[in-house]
């Protein structure tokens, strides 16, 4: 029986866990290494923390939309990129014309608002229409179609806001209210934006949560989620929760454009692509498919994104480590997607959709 068990070995699997096992070596000895240096003091340790922590948030606003679109039609949306970019885009325009005309100074926290709402019904826009336009003909189509219009309509999208506005980097408005630091002890201190970044985005993934568990319209997504026909036939209008799907993603997207907006302060045609990328990875890292593992997917990508380069590759003498920090993240994708491939959580599927 042993013998038979030998044989049956997938040579395969086992160069993958000696690959992953090679890599927590490395990241253990690592860690272990840049620690034992005392390169660095605990508070840039808590800065690269509190930096991660509001760069996860971001991700997992954006995460959200992949994943809420893919629990109702099991398709990527890959041109959620540039709702998230479209929202930005358009808030900058929105803000700059406040700040101009005086407001923004007079108004701060009403001016800060209406940006928020310009950006959120800009992206609802265009993922309304995206929704109406190229995904609904597509319903009943082969899975690789509409993945295939998804990706065209990203191009499309950042073509027309580049031929619209230009290919220049655009800065957004400095405000005075958002800048600055937070004291806490010591030298430790944490800055206003990225405390502002955490708490908006934490509110807003409350609201979600209570919206899909407890709301009529949460619960029909749900049932729309399990299955699309015994939905209809319960009464539920199945378009019309697709098109809330859409809409609840986008308007999360828009929101997570100004932040991001407000942290780096730089807008351009192609601002969408690395935040959105790192945002699916999120959601597969979390469990694709389920809301609370986006949640956690990109809280953890942020804050690996942020500690990992330094953590892990400064002590082996790698110079500029922090440059790789895409590479570390899409390495753990793989690595996920090897080794886990329904996420941390888990993806929500009944058998018959799986």
């Amino acid at each position: 029986m042993q013998s038979y068990r030998i044989r049956r070995i997938n040579w395969t699997d086992l160069f993958m866990w000696l690959v992953g096992a090679a890599l927590l070596a490395l990241i253990i000895g690592g860690s272990y290494l840049t620690l034992q240096q005392g390169k660095y003091t605990a508070v840039q340790w808590f800065d690269l923390a509190v930096f991660g922590l509001a760069q996860g948030s971001v991700y997992a606003l954006i995460a959200l939309g992949y994943t809420l679109v893919y629990g109702i039609l099991r398709m990527i949306n890959f041109a959620h990129s540039e709702i998230f970019m479209g929202g930005a885009f358009i808030g900058y325009f929105a803000a700059t014309s406040m700040q101009r005309s005086g407001f923004m100074e007079a108004n701060p926290y009403l001016g800060i608002v209406i940006i928020f709402l310009v950006a959120m019904t800009t992206s609802v826009i265009i993922a309304v229409l995206l929704e109406r336009i190229a995904y609904r003909p597509l319903r009943g189509a082969p899975r690789l179609v509409p993945l295939i219009t998804a990706i065209g309509a990203s191009y499309f999208l950042q073509y027309v806001f580049r031929g619209f506005f230009g290919t220049q980097n655009r800065a957004y408005p400095e405000i005075a209210v958002i800048k600055g630091t937070f004291p806490l002890f010591g030298d430790f201190q944490i800055q206003k934006i990225q405390v502002i970044v955490i708490i908006a985005a934490a509110l807003m993934m409350a609201f979600l949560a209570v919206f899909v568990q407890y709301t009529k319209t949460g619960k029909a997504m749900r049932a729309v989620s399990e299955d699309k026909s015994v939905a209809a036939l319960m009464g539920i209008d199945v378009d019309k929760i697709i098109v809330s799907t859409f809409v609840l993603g986008a308007a999360l997207a828009g929101a997570a454009g100004v932040l991001y907006s407000f942290m780096f302060r730089i807008v351009t045609f192609y601002m969408g692509f690395i935040p959105g990328l790192k945002a699916f990875t999120a959601a597969v890292l979390g469990g694709i498919g389920n809301p609370p593992g986006a949640m956690l997917g990109g809280l953890f990508l942020g804050i690996f994104e942020s500690l990992g380069p330094t953590l892990f590759l400064d002590g082996l003498g790698i110079p500029a480590p922090y440059q790789l920090k895409d590479v570390i993240a899409f390495t753990m994708l793989v690595m996920v997607l090897i080794f886990r491939p329904t996420g941390i959580l888990g993806e929500r599927l009944s058998k018959t959709k799986a």
